[in-house]
């Protein structure tokens, strides 16, 4: 039986105004990060489908952003973690760069709207409560025991 030939997305293909592309990029490396990290897609499965030469290539010339060169740059180069780490090493650094990758997706989608909900949530966390008000988290005297930066 012919195995079906897996989806491939191909950016320059994309129909819609450049800022309609880029969030539609943020979105999409969330949900490929969000796959990888629960191995629903390998990493080299990742870069057959998304993070090939093609799509690099129009990401450095049309979206001119340095969080979006940089989630492909990094999303090009996960497999070779595993080819040139030991095993737990590589596993470590792997999530690592998953991490990176989400922070960078966040970042191009939502300057500044998601630092209020961290706030609110970190504040959340602390205190045990529901605050009244946002508190930002290097205010509030028990950060430093929480989080570490």
């Amino acid at each position: 039986m012919k195995q079906p030939h897996p989806f491939r997305v191909v950016l320059s293909e994309l129909s819609g105004s450049l800022a309609q592309q880029l969030e539609l990029f943020g979105f999409v490396n969330l949900g490929l990060v969000q796959s990888m990290a629960s191995g629903v897609l390998t990493p080299t499965e990742a870069v057959e489908r998304f993070y090939h030469a093609r799509n690099c290539l129009y990401v450095q010339k049309h979206f001119r952003r340095k969080e979006a060169q940089i989630i492909m740059s990094r999303g090009v180069q996960l497999p070779d973690l595993f080819d040139c780490l030991p095993p737990e090493e590589a596993q470590r650094e792997f999530y690592h760069e998953l991490e990176t990758m989400r922070s960078l997706c966040l970042k191009l989608l939502g300057k500044g709207r998601s630092r209020s909900s961290a706030d609110h949530a970190a504040a959340w966390a602390i205190t045990g409560r529901a605050p009244k008000t946002v508190l930002r988290l290097n205010s509030h005297p028990k950060a430093s025991e929480c989080f570490r930066y």
